[in-house]
């Protein structure tokens, strides 16, 4: 998908607040059966499609809306996804600024984790 400047410029902003970590820590996360959330951030069909397994779905248009809802803890690790990691790092920004303290983009998103051959839900 092309990209406008604009949109890339808000993106990387936003990057430079989250914290970041990739594909393989999260995986391993979820071995280890650590305490995270992980949150895809993406929009309903691309959720409805498939997603990565253990994941809540609360897309960027909604996130904000209804995260305090979901997560009281605002020490709580959230991981959000998306399809590369523009839209998490934005969703991320956001929650950061309600106050949430432990907000990580996952780099590379969606994309890394199939290109890697990881396990996707394929939702029945």
């Amino acid at each position: 998908m092309n990209h406008s400047k604009e949109f890339l410029a808000i993106a990387a902003k936003a990057s430079q607040q989250v914290g970041h970590t990739d594909i393989e820590t999260v995986k391993r996360w979820q071995q280890e059966q650590r305490d995270f959330l992980l949150i895809d951030v993406r929009e309903d069909h691309e959720w409805a499609k498939d997603h990565l397994p253990d994941a809540i779905h609360l897309s960027k248009g909604i996130i904000e809306r209804d995260i305090v809802a979901r997560v009281v803890d605002f020490e709580h690790i959230l991981v959000l996804y998306c399809g590369g990691g523009f839209r998490s790092s934005m969703a991320g920004d956001n929650l950061q600024q309600m106050g949430y303290n432990n907000v990580i983009s996952l780099d590379g998103g969606y994309g890394a984790w199939k290109k890697a051959g990881y396990q996707l839900v394929t939702p029945a």
